[in-house]
């Protein structure tokens, strides 16, 4: 950039860099479906209404004193946006922005590589030390705001005539092809950013609606308590369980428990920050958004109201998403709590120890425990088990994951599964000894799936209409002790245990294991139900 420029030359050459340089996944994708060699001057109108739609964007916010921090902020963000979607295929969606927020330190460091760091420096640091060693002639107040609608005037009628000029183009691109538009840097991750802030502050601040306060514990004073551990899986897609016919033996000790193995349930979400407080809210996948998860009690607050079901959150994942605001929420991710930890890697079955305890001070009552695992949290999956669990090999040692094959990625991840089926495994065991005690059960479900490099998609998070069903079919089993079993009158459940479930029964299978009556309760959500 030259050393003396207007506000708006600044704008429209800042403008064009981003079109150039921060579009790659845009434009790639876009000759996909149109290709190359029928559509150049198609394909070369895109860059100039995404161009001139920048430009617009920026005008509309631009001043003497908020210009360059504009530009600066954009270039910043959209050489890391560019990264993420180049590399993995994401969409930077609003949910995408949320899932970002709500990462901790340890999963951000996890995704931090060189190749990040080369994109950030060249596309992001490099522009905007030029666009903040620029010298910007700022002319009079009135003159400016002339130049600057002329400017607009000029980016509305470039952007309407060329969308007129290629219409059958456009009527196809707007209508048929809607991802392609998710794709777009910066307009969507900013549009996307609006639509998160709205969402999430929007309606100022949040009173949390109470729910099934009239839930009360029917059950016979003879009737065993009941002691259900919920284990919350991480990124653990169905088809890579051998229990679901994987053609690898990724779930050796659980196929040797007598478990329950659900084959077709299906996630509320593609990522922790949606799936997990949807798949414990009252609300179902199609009506659920986070402003109502946020604004409204969830099943654990239903079965506290009852004063008769001791609950309890362990997490060695992030954190509870909200979940566990109003009941003991215990963190594992750290070896202050987790006594097995190994290169700062806190393990799943450390928060297996000391729940003896718990669960004698809680002795005359049911009890939910709610464990939150680290499971196969990506793109590490490497890091995500003890070494003696490396089975698979060659794995992929490195967050850059594009930079593995699929059979070490793959591997690595498989690895991270069998260590899984141990911890569950683990679980199933200290649930066994309170056989002569307790009616005791486990349920397994993962949050979402992942993607593992298919056809250049990486990790989870995509929107979920369009998001593979590696990322929505989610691994999910239950083990019960015979004393559950007798109560449930399990050999009925048995013959529909591979029908289609989903996130949206969790929240009236608890109530109904609990057996807990309450007006929300509804026996058509609950997998056990014979209604």
């Amino acid at each position: 950039m030259t050393k003396h420029l207007t506000q708006l030359q600044l704008i429209v050459l800042t403008s064009t860099f981003l079109v150039l340089f921060d579009n790659y996944t845009f434009f790639h994708n876009a000759a996909e479906i149109y290709p190359v060699s029928e559509n150049i001057p198609f394909l070369l109108s895109l860059g100039v209404v995404l161009a001139a739609l920048t430009t617009l964007l920026f005008l509309l916010f631009s001043s003497r004193y908020t210009t360059k921090t504009i530009l600066i902020t954009v270039v910043l963000v959209s050489s890391l946006t560019n990264y993420f979607m180049h590399t993995y295929h994401v969409v930077i969606d609003s949910e995408m922005i949320r899932n970002t927020v709500q990462t901790n330190l340890n999963e951000s460091l996890d995704l931090l590589t060189l190749k990040q760091l080369g994109y950030f420096l060249f596309l992001g640091v490099f522009p905007s030390w030029l666009i903040y060693r620029s010298k910007v002639i700022y002319r009079p107040q009135g003159i400016e705001l002339i130049s600057k609608m002329k400017v607009i005037g000029v980016s509305l009628l470039i952007i309407f005539g060329t969308v007129f000029l290629f219409s059958k183009h456009y009527t196809s691109f707007f209508r048929e092809h809607k991802p392609l538009r998710y794709m777009t840097n910066p307009t969507y991750w900013i549009y996307a950013v609006g639509e998160y802030i709205g969402k999430t502050y929007g309606d100022g601040p949040v009173s949390v609606k109470r729910i099934g306060e009239d839930a009360q514990v029917m059950r016979e004073k003879s009737d065993r308590p009941k002691i259900v551990i919920m284990v919350v899986g991480e990124a653990a897609r169905a088809d890579h369980f051998s229990l679901n016919g994987y053609h690898r033996e990724t779930n050796p000790l659980l196929s040797e428990q007598d478990i329950i193995n659900l084959p077709n349930v299906s996630s509320c979400g593609t990522s922790t920050a949606v799936s997990v407080p949807c798949m414990f809210s009252l609300f179902e996948r199609n009506e659920y958004s986070y402003q109502k998860g946020i604004s409204t009690q969830n099943v654990l607050d239903v079965l506290n109201h009852t004063n008769e079901i001791a609950v309890l959150w362990r997490d060695n994942n992030s954190d509870s998403k909200g979940v566990a605001l109003r009941v003991p929420y215990e963190d594992y991710r750290t070896p202050e709590n987790n006594p097995i930890c190994e290169e700062g890697e806190c393990r799943d079955e450390g928060m297996l120890q000391g729940l003896e305890h718990y669960i004698a001070q809680n002795r005359h009552k049911d009890i939910l425990i709610v464990l939150h695992q680290m499971g196969n949290h990506g793109p590490a999956y490497y890091k995500r088990y003890p070494k003696h669990f490396e089975k698979y090999t060659p794995v992929c040692q490195t967050n850059q994951v594009e930079q593995c094959t699929q059979e070490e990625i793959g591997n690595a991840y498989d690895n991270a599964l069998r260590y899984t089926d141990h911890f569950l495994n683990e679980t199933i065991e200290f649930l066994k000894r309170y056989d002569t005690t307790h009616a005791a059960a486990m349920l397994y479900m993962s949050d979402h799936g992942e993607s593992l490099g298919e056809h250049g998609i990486y990790l989870h998070g995509m929107p979920y209409f369009m998001a593979p069903a590696s990322q929505t079919h989610v691994g999910a089993l239950m083990w019960l002790n015979a004393s559950f079993k007798e109560e449930r009158k399990i050999q009925t459940f048995l013959k529909r245990k591979d029908q289609p479930y989903s996130h949206d029964h969790l929240f009236h299978t608890l109530l109904g294991l609990f057996d807990v009556d309450t007006d929300l309760y509804r026996p058509s959500r609950d997998i056990f139900s014979t209604l």
